[in-house]
């Protein structure tokens, strides 16, 4: 008898939870040595991997590109290895001598991890890394369109630390993947910290599931390009980036913000850089597609090429073209070439000057992107400053790719493919996520001031006397009322008796 999908979704999720729960006990108590030398492995397993499973990662979900998804995977596994491979995690992590202070590292117990389609097989690597360094478990609940590939870079990381002395289950999943399932997972009794990186509704789910939780918001990025920038070079990053896996990372730029001064030379850069400008028709058609109803993404055009979506939106365009742009000058879920758009697509904004960058900037941020990112080419570090005090982002990447420079790969960020957006987006936390968010600490603290508790004073047992006196005369008059005609003796004149009576015997 064959059971129902859902049933076996969820009873496979169980089963990876047990396991891994068993196993996170025993890892716990691996020394820093031992920790490090399972991180060391899986990194080591995952980095030789990162052609193959970009190739599965491609061929399954049908979105990005080959080379950038595997360097997605050599980000998410040599450079996370290389920004955490020093970290303490075991025992004692920090002394404070001069205060008495001394501080203990001690791990959740198992993470949850969701991953979304767009950046599957990184993300899975990634997240089982700093779960690892951590010394948790983890079990992940892959996206239902990229499950083979999924599974396959956990199944890489799961047999290399084991080789490296991991115990059997440290790292689990669910090939089965089901809503159920996942819901099950993010409140089950024995997960104990959520990593929920992939669409709204799950992130919300992970923090209403009672479990502290790291989720992430969309990423409506825009990027300024203010009229002091190198504008040759400016729009090439700008490009480079924006088709970079067919802009499948959450921190690639969505609107372009031009300086009026610079517009024709940035147009004319824009053009020599494979873009097709949209008009009219070809434009409304393009529009349709992004956008089949208000403010809903069309996920038929998630990262494939632009000549691709040209043709799925009935619009021939060059064999070079490698984004589609279309001029605009309003914002709004009505408006689909300002929504977050997940391709090689742009709206282009023409500004006068720096205020109206920062409303035009605010507002697109306003639609989906609160708290993510902000991208600004320019060579006025005032004005570089300003942005980064004023506008409600979490990061903001000068003069660089956002979509690659957002998560540590040409900035000094944390490596991460976890990108928090703070309380702008209505997130934990602002950062870029990696193994300090994923451990508890407690402290050893020694007296070092001297404090004399007083004692009561004479005052406050006065105090409590007279307190007590007043139920006294309370009780009695109740009493005595009981017994008596209250038309004849009101309560006021017993009240008078009762006290003199009281004041007599003291």
């Amino acid at each position: 008898m064959e059971f129902d999908h859902d049933l076996q979704s969820m009873q496979e999720m169980r089963t990876a939870v047990k396991k891994a729960n068993a196993a996170q006990k025993k890892y716990e108590a691996f020394s820093q040595e031992k920790v490090d030398r399972v991180v060391a492995a899986v990194a080591e397993a995952a980095y030789d991997k990162s052609k193959y499973l970009a190739e599965l990662a491609v061929e399954e979900t049908s979105m990005g590109v080959v080379e950038h998804k595997t360097i997605k995977n050599q980000v998410g596994s040599k450079d996370v290895y290389e920004s955490i491979k020093n970290d303490k995690t075991v025992g004692a992590i920090h002394e404070d001598p001069a205060n008495k202070i001394t501080e203990f590292a001690y791990p959740f117990g198992v993470v949850a991890g969701i991953i979304p389609t767009t950046n599957p097989t990184s993300t899975a690597i990634f997240k089982t890394l700093i779960s690892l360094k951590t010394r948790n478990g983890i079990v992940v609940s892959p996206h239902p369109s990229a499950v083979k590939c999924t599974v396959e870079a956990l199944k890489i990381c799961h047999d290399a630390a084991v080789q490296a002395g991991a115990p059997e289950g440290i790292v689990g999943w669910i090939s089965k993947p089901s809503m159920p399932a996942t819901t099950e997972l993010i409140k089950h009794r024995d997960v104990h910290v959520i990593l929920a990186t992939g669409g709204g509704g799950l992130v919300r789910a992970a923090y209403s599931s009672g479990k502290p939780a790291y989720g992430v918001g969309p990423g409506n990025v825009p990027v300024y390009l203010e009229k002091s920038c190198n504008v040759k070079k400016a729009v090439k990053m700008v490009v480079d980036s924006k088709t970079f896996d067919n802009g499948t990372i959450c921190a690639t730029e969505q609107a372009i913000v031009i300086d009026q001064n610079i517009k024709e030379m940035a147009v004319r850069e824009l053009k020599n850089n494979g873009a097709y400008f949209l008009e009219g028709a070809e434009k409304e058609k393009v529009a349709r597609l992004i956008s089949p109803a208000p403010g809903k993404l069309n996920p038929k055009i998630v990262g494939r090429p632009a000549r691709k979506i040209a043709e799925m939106a009935g619009v021939d365009v060059p064999p070079a073209t490698r984004l589609l742009i279309a001029e605009e000058n309003q914002v709004g879920k009505d408006v689909p070439f300002s929504l977050e758009k997940l391709s090689p697509i742009f709206a282009l904004y023409t500004v006068d000057n720096v205020d109206q960058a920062k409303e035009q900037c605010i507002e697109l941020l306003d639609l989906g992107g609160r708290g993510h990112s902000l991208s600004i080419h320019t060579n006025d570090d005032q004005i570089a400053r300003m942005f980064g005090e004023e506008m409600p982002v979490s990061r903001l990447m000068v003069n660089t790719l956002s979509s690659i420079g957002a998560v540590g790969a040409t900035t000094n960020l944390k490596p991460s493919l976890t990108l928090g957006c703070g309380s702008y987006g209505g997130n934990i936390t602002s950062d870029n996520i990696t193994t300090r968010h994923l451990i508890n600490i407690k402290r050893l603290a020694y007296g070092v001031k001297e404090v004399e508790i007083p004692k009561p004073s004479a005052s406050t047992q006065n105090v409590k006397e007279n307190h007590k006196e007043e139920n006294d005369v309370e009780k009695v008059i109740s009493e005595v009322l009981k017994k008596v005609d209250t038309d004849e003796v009101d309560a006021q004149t017993v009240s008078a008796i009762v006290s003199k009576v009281l004041q007599k015997y003291q």
